[in-house]
């Protein structure tokens, strides 16, 4: 297996790193957020009486 010479590590290092940066800001900027529009749901409280 032939080794490969720096500039090529170094080459194939940056594509990969710009590659990697590329999708994730794709993917961050991409993404969108929802909105709640709908009522805020109501909790149902219990009272409850304490008899000491």
């Amino acid at each position: 297996m032939p080794q490969m010479m720096p500039m090529s590590w170094l080459s194939l290092f940056i594509m990969f790193s710009t590659t990697l940066i590329l999708f994730a800001t794709m993917n961050y900027y991409t993404m969108i957020p929802l909105t709640k529009t709908d009522k805020k749901k109501e909790t149902s409280q219990k009272n409850l009486n304490w008899k000491w």
